[in-house]
């Protein structure tokens, strides 16, 4: 039964810190709708690479972002990932691999990528009820969200959950290359110009590195009931 609280909700932090996971579970437990900023990023770096768009070119960048429309399409369960239709096509299955993870950290620092998803997202947020979940959704996207968290973890950490989840899906996983990329990334998401990965000010800091989903989740769920 979905607990009478309203508002928007935003969870932000690096990669593999168990975002999605927790932002999920907080939507099903509040009765708000998902909202997956970062599949978003990822598949118009799905589209710009299938393209072949010189993402240095920003004038074929602004061009090609014209030819784009997106549709999340909510998980089948409560611990699945969003679908994505680009241009009516369903890509989801193409977009979470650590590579797509990184072009999607380096798309996201164009200013017109930026500008028109941050539009998008705002827009769904118009809407009504939302959990947002991505690096910039209560510092930029929403940052007069009434409940605004930060989730943090160790590099070691978020490494040994993401590789669990690739081999869960069957891909052979090198964690030492795999945790160079989640440092990589981190430093790309944290020192771009435009909308770094930052804590807001306003935001509650949850270290998930020896939590588990559950004891995320009843920490979320306590502090969303204690300012509601």
């Amino acid at each position: 039964m979905p607990e009478a609280i309203s508002g928007i909700v935003t969870i932000d932090g690096p990669a593999g810190v168990g975002k999605s996971t927790i932002s999920r579970r907080v939507a099903s437990r509040l009765g708000f709708t998902y909202l997956d900023t970062g599949a978003m990023y990822r598949a118009v770096a799905w589209y710009l690479r299938e393209h072949r768009v010189d993402v240095d070119d920003i004038a074929a960048v602004e061009s090609a972002l014209k030819e784009i429309t997106l549709e999340l399409l909510p998980a089948t369960h409560e611990d699945g990932e969003v679908g994505v239709l680009l241009n009516g096509e369903d890509i989801s299955g193409s977009l979470r691999t650590p590579e797509m993870s990184m072009l999607a950290s380096s798309v996201s620092a164009l200013a017109p990528v930026r500008a028109r998803l941050t539009a998008m997202q705002q827009e769904a947020g118009d809407t009504g009820n939302i959990v947002a979940e991505g690096r910039d959704t209560g510092t930029v996207v929403f940052p007069a969200a009434r409940f605004k968290f930060f989730l943090d973890a160790s590099p070691a950490a978020r490494t040994a959950r993401r590789a669990r989840q690739l081999r869960e899906r069957g891909e052979t996983v090198d964690e030492a290359r795999l945790q160079e990329m989640t440092i990589k990334r981190d430093k790309q998401d944290r020192e771009r110009a435009i909308a770094p990965l930052r804590k807001a000010e306003d935001a509650t800091l949850i270290d998930t590195t020896d939590l588990s989903v559950d004891q995320v989740l009843n920490r979320v769920i306590k502090t969303i009931r204690e300012n509601a």
